[in-house]
């Protein structure tokens, strides 16, 4: 494998896994940088990563998609591997993942939980619920077929990394970089991995009702800016079936009796068929602003490999030691 590799590990309370965490990326990717980034953790989580020989970094901002945004920006190599402190996914897998980066021209390889032992190992139903909704949801809009959508073990390029704008603050994270992949036409691999839940005294920072309803959020605002005529479409596919349904039966009673008589429900109809075209203008018009953006990326993408390949290139501040502690 040729190529310097990053797994980079998000930690907050996990210091009943950290440690096995750290050494078992270790032992199956031993040319790696280990980082393990806390994020304000108060049982000796960053301790104990230290002792297992991990590259500690710290994240005062509150919330996975903050540390995951501090880790893009800092950290340069090849490929980036990213898994989670609780130990529910296995490094066994990590060399096949960062093979399909660094060989295959990966920008994205999934660690697939859900088509492997997720629904066995994970007893909560509504997880297991939002999961299969989330991946619906996402493959039906965004034209996708990604089989987990909301993993935490997943492996990016270079070219991903640099290039993707981090917005969310925690944990829907993962779907935001799901959609950004299949937008921009990122080339997305994915992997079966053998999933185990967390340790029964360690207890999940995920809640699923409200991490759920912001995951849901986050998808409805990516639709309507990666999809904006779709998205507005419907709403003026709505009203204007609307402003029909309601405009019918006073044609029909005006071709039998020659008479309006349900002037309100005439105007009613009338400025429903007045927001289906507002919807369809602003649809068309953030449709082409949205296309603008994709050309955009792709030119950004061509000057990142130019920046990257120049000779004397300096690495990024992931290089410097102020913020490393071994």
């Amino acid at each position: 494998m040729s190529g310097k590799v990053a797994v980079l590990i998000p930690c907050y309370n996990e210091c009943k896994t950290i440690a096995k965490v750290v050494a078992d990326f270790r032992t199956n990717l031993p040319e790696a940088d280990i980082y393990v980034y806390d994020n304000n953790s108060t049982d000796g989580s960053d301790e104990l990563a230290r002792q297992a020989g991990a590259i500690l970094r710290y994240e005062y901002r509150q919330g996975k998609g903050n540390v995951i945004r501090s880790m893009f920006r800092d950290i340069e190599a090849d490929c980036y591997l990213i898994t989670d402190g609780d130990d529910t996914y296995p490094a066994e897998s990590a060399g096949e993942m960062a093979n399909l980066v660094l060989e295959k021209q990966a920008d994205m390889v999934v660690g697939d939980r859900l088509s492997a032992t997720y629904y066995t190992e994970n007893t909560r139903a509504f997880h297991n619920l939002g999961n299969r909704l989330v991946r619906r949801m996402v493959n039906v809009i965004f034209g996708g077929g990604v089989p987990d959508i909301m993993t935490g073990f997943r492996a990016f390029s270079h070219q991903f990394v640099k290039s993707f704008p981090v917005l969310s603050k925690g944990f829907e994270i993962e779907t935001e970089m799901t959609i950004h992949a299949l937008d921009k036409n990122l080339h997305v691999r994915s992997v079966a991995v053998s999933y185990r839940d967390r340790p029964a005294d360690s207890p999940s920072k995920l809640n699923t009702y409200s991490d759920g309803l912001k995951v849901l959020r986050t998808i409805a605002r990516l639709y309507k800016e990666y999809r904006p005529l779709s998205f507005f479409g419907l709403f003026g596919l709505a009203f204007g079936a609307t402003g029909v349904g309601l405009f019918v039966p006073v044609l029909a009673e005006f071709f039998s009796t020659g008479l309006v008589p349900r002037f309100p429900t005439l105007i009613v109809a009338a400025v429903l068929w007045v927001l289906a075209l507002l919807m369809l203008v602003c649809g068309l018009v953030l449709d082409t602003v949205a296309r603008k953006h994709r050309q955009q990326f792709e030119v950004d993408l061509n000057l990142l490999r130019l920046l990257r390949c120049a000779p004397g290139r300096v690495d990024g501040p992931g290089e410097a030691k102020k913020h490393d502690e071994r």
